[in-house]
């Protein structure tokens, strides 16, 4: 089927809510709003509270629903995207951290990421740091790509003054990669190494293999963060895994088997465990529990994952 939709102004977008059912008090100022936040956006917001099977024109299926009531839930995403996106900065940098740290003091080398042997796949390890030339063409991995792609003055140094090896060694190299990029290298590390549990059991965690799944979930989260999408009401792609045994209380077993491993409330309650380790200090827990507080009309907390006793749990009390 081909795609033949026209294109319409904020004008013409307005009439069509309107003819679906949103009440639009001030069309004028729902306008102005269009222009800056495109109707394609809001439709996020929109589309759990209209009828969308085929025939159906999106009616809304409440007729109480107004596009400020939509507004003010797009206002809340927005504001609950800044609080996690500084939470999971912190959280990034001190993992970044740990690993180039551990590792190089553990090793005694700072560029104990080209060492196969601490991998579990030797496939990872050449994906990430392959750096040669066949054949006239040269094949590089992620963490070189992300190493040139770099303008920092210290891996310009690096290059201008050493000729090798290849990579800046650890702590220049994994300070410009991405979280992604990261995640992937502690993923592909060898579960058993001495310096990833050194790193899981620093962060409360017994198990390797849950911080690589824990990491690799909150990069795909700050990707969301980045890129302004909706977090409410949001089925994330990577489910999480949730431990047992901690070091500090955590979910319990019952909790934790109540939990959708692939709603918002498991992410929140993955950061926070994680704040206590990193910043046990952090304002999150306060500033998301006063946001929710005064969380708009939309805006249901079962949408997001949050069991009903939530309040009750341990980590949370």
């Amino acid at each position: 089927m081909k795609y033949e939709k026209n294109p319409i102004d904020t004008t013409e977008q307005v009439l069509k809510l309107k003819g679906r059912g949103l009440i639009i008090k001030d069309e004028l100022l729902a306008e102005q709003y269009l222009h800056n936040i495109s109707y394609y956006r809001l439709r996020a917001y929109t589309y759990p509270f209209q009828m969308n099977e085929e025939g159906k024109e999106h009616l809304f299926l409440q007729e109480d629903i107004s596009f400020e009531d939509v507004s003010e839930l797009y206002c809340f995403d927005r504001a609950l995207r800044t609080l996690l996106f500084n939470a999971i900065e912190k959280i990034e940098v001190a993992i970044r951290t740990r690993i180039a740290l551990t590792y190089s003091v553990d090793t005694g080398d700072g560029f104990w990421f080209l060492d196969h042997r601490l991998y579990f796949l030797h496939e990872k390890f050449i994906d990430l740091t392959r750096n040669e030339v066949v054949d006239g063409s040269l094949h590089i991995g992620e963490l070189m790509k992300e190493v040139k792609r770099s303008n920092e003055e210290f891996i310009t140094h690096y290059f201008d003054k050493y000729g090798e090896p290849a990579f800046p060694p650890s702590w220049m190299t994994l300070e410009v990669v991405s979280m992604g990029t990261l995640s992937k290298l502690f993923s592909a590390l060898d579960k058993n190494n001495p310096s990833s549990k050194t790193i899981a059991k620093d962060l409360g965690l017994y198990k390797v293999e849950i911080l690589k799944n824990w990491l690799h979930a909150l990069s795909s989260l700050r990707n969301t963060c980045a890129h302004h999408s909706r977090l409410w009401n949001r089925r994330f792609s990577i489910g999480l895994q949730f431990p047992y045994r901690t070091t500090k209380p955590f979910l319990s077993k019952e909790e934790a088997a109540g939990i959708r491993d692939n709603k918002l409330f498991g992410y929140l309650s993955v950061i926070l465990y994680l704040l206590q380790f990193i910043s046990p200090d952090s304002s999150f827990k306060t500033s998301l529990l006063e946001l929710l507080n005064k969380r708009p009309k939309l805006v249901k907390l079962k949408d997001m994952g949050f069991p009903e006793d939530w309040h009750d749990y341990t980590l949370w009390k």
